[in-house]
């Protein structure tokens, strides 16, 4: 169990000490495929720590067995050490499994869960999706992060596809809730701009996409954002969060905001249209965004969407236009990665 704060104490601890970004961190496995890379999944962490962050979502949609989650979770928790708060991603095919997930996630000491909903969970009401993630804060029993998001296709049985009174449901009776990925309601922001105001002192409240962070930050003093790949832009999310939180830095912070537009937009142009057209994570774009920025890249193993030459040239080249510090090595080391095995 997580030693960063007591049984009961996961919402205070979190209101207290869930500051700064989280980013994401995903399994590096050997060339073979055959089992997970550790020196390279260490690397990535102090990567991680080097750049700013403040944690990492431990990220399991990228071919990894149970038993090599369990694994890849205990080298993350291992070197982030103190550094770094842990959030574990039960991103599984079935309830069970989520929950298996979660428990495992618990028992080796990760600090907070964030569960996804299954492909085949298709609740006939919100009364579905609320056992579901009780179910997975009761049996785990630790701090617990809700994803509210409209691409769980939960906008059949509401709008907002994670409507309020479902959110006021879960905050008042699952205690192990301490925050909300804040991603409701698009297009626009308006349902994003109704969790702040309603929930902004009772839990964290975040919206994960950095290019809205001016928004939140002077209105509602949005002071985590996560979890999301930040990796892909290096050190600038913390360094932006950080400047743009003290009045006396925020016109830095939005200079450093507008210097890494040409990036924003190729990653919009890239990315973007990967995630709503498919409902899926482009976790080896991902992967390869965080190479050019210092990171391992290096295997994952299928099924995932395959970048392309012409993909990897947008994307770099908008990196060197922003002036982040990108690799100069070939894209062809991408595949294999800095740390190869």
């Amino acid at each position: 169990m997580t030693t960063k704060y007591n049984k009961g104490d996961a919402r205070a601890w979190a209101l207290e000490s869930l500051t700064g970004c989280c980013g994401c961190i995903q399994p590096t496995f050997t060339s073979s495929l055959e089992s997970l890379n550790e020196e390279a999944i260490r690397f990535d962490v102090r990567r991680e720590i080097e750049l700013g962050m403040s944690g990492v979502l431990i990220i399991s949609e990228c071919g990894t067995t149970p038993a090599e989650f369990a694994e890849f979770t205990r080298i993350v928790i291992d070197e982030a050490g103190d550094q770094l708060v842990t959030v574990l991603q039960a991103s599984e095919p079935t309830l069970q499994s989520t929950v298996a997930a979660a428990v495992m996630g618990a028992e080796a000491g990760v600090d907070l869960v964030m569960p996804s909903y299954p492909l085949y969970f298709n609740p006939t009401s919100h009364d579905d999706v609320f056992g579901f993630t009780k179910r997975v804060a009761d049996e785990s029993g630790i701090g617990m992060i809700v994803f509210a998001m409209d691409q769980w296709n939960f906008g059949r049985l509401h709008a907002a596809g994670f409507p309020m009174f479902l959110l006021e449901q879960m905050v008042d009776e699952i205690p192990q809730v301490v925050a909300i990925k804040n991603e409701v309601g698009g297009p626009g922001v308006g349902g994003i701009a109704a969790v702040f105001e309603r929930f902004n002192e009772e839990v964290v409240v975040t919206d994960p996409l950095e290019f809205n962070a001016p928004a939140w930050i002077a209105n509602y003093g949005m002071r985590f954002m996560g979890t999301s790949n930040y990796e892909w832009m290096g050190p600038v999310v913390p360094k932006m969060l950080a400047l743009l939180s003290d009045p006396a830095t925020w016109n830095e912070g939005m200079d450093l905001y507008w210097r890494v537009a040409p990036a924003r937009r190729a990653h919009s142009t890239v990315c973007t249209p990967l995630v709503a057209n498919s409902g899926l994570v482009p976790r080896m774009h991902w992967k390869y965004q965080g190479w050019l920025n210092g990171f391992n890249g290096g295997p994952i193993r299928q099924p995932h969407m395959r970048i392309s030459a012409a993909q990897m040239a947008v994307l770099r080249n908008a990196a060197v236009t922003s002036g982040l510090d990108v690799t100069g090595d070939d894209d062809a080391l991408f595949y294999s990665g800095r740390n190869p095995r």
